[in-house]
């Protein structure tokens, strides 16, 4: 297969009337849509921005653990009151 990139416009035409043929049209969109987030979520674990974002969302996320605790600490001491 050494000739793989030497796609002219009708090779091209016939697998994309192949693809909306097996998905149909209203899959197509979803199917990109898929394909760009995959590649994004890609691009991130290339550079280490997921890491990044991992560490944001804990750190979010024992603050909101921190609030609920002082919360229902307040709550039991009102309620013992």
């Amino acid at each position: 297969m050494p000739f793989i990139g030497n796609i002219s416009l009708p090779e091209l035409l016939i697998i994309l009337a192949i693809i909306l043929v097996l998905f149909g049209a209203s899959r197509i969109p979803e199917a990109g849509k898929a394909l760009g987030v995959g590649i994004r979520n890609f691009k991130k674990a290339l550079s280490g921005e997921i890491e990044e974002e991992e560490k944001k969302i804990k750190e979010v996320k024992a603050e909101e653990v921190k609030d609920e605790v002082k919360e229902a600490k307040e709550e039991t001491k009102e309620a013992k009151a």
